[in-house]
């Protein structure tokens, strides 16, 4: 049953789309808190500098959106693997 924190189905395969940094965070770790994974990705982002680069200085996204773009999205299994 999904609750008001968790809007998303983790279980589910996972279909490249735009979606909350949130959602990607806990689908790359699933057995911690929410702020938890959203720390590890970003600190996953900001030690790769070539990730860091092409999320963010090769299109219009910003470090402080709180959603990924389907470009974005594709990008990520390249460093991190497969969701």
């Amino acid at each position: 049953m999904k609750t008001p924190t968790e809007p998303y189905d983790l279980e589910a395969p996972f279909e490249p789309r735009a979606c909350l940094k949130e959602e990607l965070a806990r689908r790359y770790n699933p057995c911690v808190s929410p702020r938890t994974a959203m720390n590890k990705l970003g600190a996953w982002i900001r030690h790769n500098k070539e990730l860091q680069h092409r999320l963010y200085e090769e299109g219009p996204e910003g470090k402080n959106d709180i959603t990924f773009s389907l470009r974005q999205v594709r990008l990520l299994p390249e460093y991190l693997g497969e969701l």
